[in-house]
This record gives structure tokens, sequence and C-alpha cells, in this order.
């Protein structure tokens, strides 16, 4: 059963363990990454950084992403990449919430689910002419 989340500035706010798998969509591994993903309000903003180790084929080395979750009261946002770019709206009233995102010509289809207060995930499924995966986070208060 998901979580609701009424608040998503105040529920996301702080620091959270994360660990990713990528795997093919046959099921055959492509990499990991764990870290750690802090969410700060700045200026207005609940700005997402994450920073860890990845292992990613040949590649094993550092990772680091930030976005930006613009508030639009409750539990919903507008997901922005860190060049300003929209990436997908975000609702967890729910607890749960599925998105779409278009990358040139593949599609990023994303689900969250909020399974308490410490624990939530986060799962793309990529698909299209260059890119075939999923792409599981899941996030422990950390």
């Amino acid at each position: 059963m998901p979580f609701a989340i009424t608040d998503l500035t105040a529920h996301f706010a702080g620091s959270w363990r994360l660990s990713r798998e990528i795997v093919a969509t046959d099921g055959e591994p492509i990499g990991t990454a764990d870290g750690e993903a802090v969410f700060t309000v700045e200026d207005g903003v609940l700005v997402y950084r994450e920073t860890g180790r990845m292992r990613l084929g040949a590649y094993t080395g550092p990772m680091s992403r930030t976005l930006r979750y613009h508030p639009a009261g409750g539990g919903r946002a507008a997901v922005h990449f860190d060049h300003g770019g929209f990436f997908h709206d975000l609702d967890l009233s729910t607890g749960a919430w599925a998105t779409d995102h278009p990358c040139r010509d593949d599609i990023y289809r994303g689900e969250y689910l909020v399974l308490d207060a410490g624990h939530w995930r986060q799962e793309w499924v990529v698909t299209g002419p260059a890119k075939d995966h999923v792409i599981t986070t899941r996030f422990t208060r950390g």
C-alpha cells in the first residue's frame, strides 16, 4: 500500500541513501550504483543532488545528478533538469505516480512508489532505438 504525501517538500527534505540497479529488459544485469541523495530547499525549489559510485559496463567511477522539484502544493511538483529543461510532473498525494519522458527517439516510463516515511522507489523503463533497459532506484532515509 503506497504512503500518501501531503507535503512533498517536508517529506523529501534531507538525506537519503540510494541503491540503483540497471538491467536489460531481458533481465541481464548492466550496472549498479550506490550513493546519497540530498534534497535541500533553495529559493522555494526542492533541489535534488545525488552523488555516488557507479558500475556500468566497463566504467566504474563517480556519478552525480541534480534535479529541481518545483513544488505545486501538497504532494505535487514539476521536476526539471538542472539546465532548466522540463523532465516530468509528479503527484505523490496517493503515494504512487506514473509518468513519461520522451528523450529523442526513446521513451522513459517512470513510476514512483512511496512505501513509508523512510523508504521510496523510482523505476524507469527505457525503450527505443538507442536504449532498452530498466533503472530501479531504492531510497532509504539516511
